[in-house]
This record gives structure tokens, C-alpha cells and sequence, in this order.
């Protein structure tokens, strides 16, 4: 038998601790959870992507009463930013979510689905995406979304 150890890395920082351009990115992502239509849940998500250009587009977590035909608030940013500057490499995604009257204590992460369109992303663009996860408590942040989705299911696959 043989064995396969994975890894990684993520570096925990205050808010105050982020460069002004990452603190930019997880207010609008804050600024977005105000914005989400979650009445069945109540856990309100919002994402914010930052362009090549500089941009920053919102998205949040729209809910349905037929769950699965709601939406996460990565996924809801990433298409729309693709669906308005499909040209605009993603730099990097900040996601934050309130719950209970306030932002969470626990650092919150994209869903499996969410992780591997953030991988299409990265494929698409050929370029890793920066993935800020907020919390009252911290910021977690990974280099790419592959050390959210080891041994994923790219495009390379296909070919």
C-alpha cells in the first residue's frame, strides 16, 4: 500500500493585518451580505470579486423554496463578472456571511460547487485565484482555490 499525505496552506490574518486593496474586498463582501435573499436560512452570504482591472463586483446567496434552485453568492459573482467583463482575469474572491444579527465567528468557506467553478475560473484564466474567507475573528486566506479542492476535476481531464 501505498500512501499519499496532502496538504495546506493557509494564512491566518487579522483584518487590520490585510493590504488596503484585501480590506477593500471583504467590505464589499460584508457590503453584499446585507443584500442576500435568504429567508429560509437566514445565513446570509456575500462574495466579492476583484477584476484584473480593478474592479470589484458583488454577489450574495439567493434562495429559493425549491432549494436547489437557489444560488451561493461566489457562484452569483463569478458569472456575473464573467457575464459583463468576460475579458477580466479574477484576481482574487472574499466571501463573508451574517447570521443571527451579526458576521460569523467561523471563518466561512465556498461549497464544493462553488470550489470547483472557482477551478474553472482558475483554469479559464490560467492563473491561480486568491480566496479570502472572513470572520469577526480572522481571515483565512489560500493562494488558490486548489488547496480548497485537492485531486479536482479540471479541464485536463476531459482532454
Amino acid at each position: 500500500m501505498k500512501e499519499i499525505n496532502l496538504t495546506t496552506k493557509i494564512a491566518v490574518y487579522l483584518l487590520e493585518e490585510c493590504s488596503d486593496i484585501e480590506k477593500k474586498l471583504i467590505e464589499a463582501a460584508k457590503s453584499a451580505t446585507l443584500k442576500a435573499y435568504a429567508p429560509y436560512s437566514e445565513f446570509l452570504v456575500g462574495a466579492a470579486v476583484l477584476l484584473e482591472n480593478g474592479d470589484i463586483i458583488m454577489g450574495n446567496n439567493q434562495e429559493n423554496a425549491a432549494y436547489p434552485s437557489g444560488l451561493c453568492a461566489e457562484r452569483t459573482a463569478v458569472f456575473f463578472a464573467n457575464a459583463t467583463q468576460p475579458d477580466q482575469k479574477v484576481e482574487a474572491v472574499a466571501v463573508a456571511a451574517w447570521h443571527k444579527g451579526a458576521f460569523t465567528h467561523d471563518v466561512i468557506t465556498p461549497c464544493g460547487a462553488c470550489r470547483q467553478v472557482l477551478l474553472e475560473v482558475e483554469n479559464r484564466f490560467q492563473s491561480p485565484v486568491k480566496i479570502l474567507m472572513y470572520s469577526e475573528d480572522g481571515v483565512y486566506v489560500v493562494s488558490t482555490i486548489k488547496d480548497l479542492l485537492p485531486l479536482s476535476f479540471g479541464d485536463e481531464m476531459l482532454k
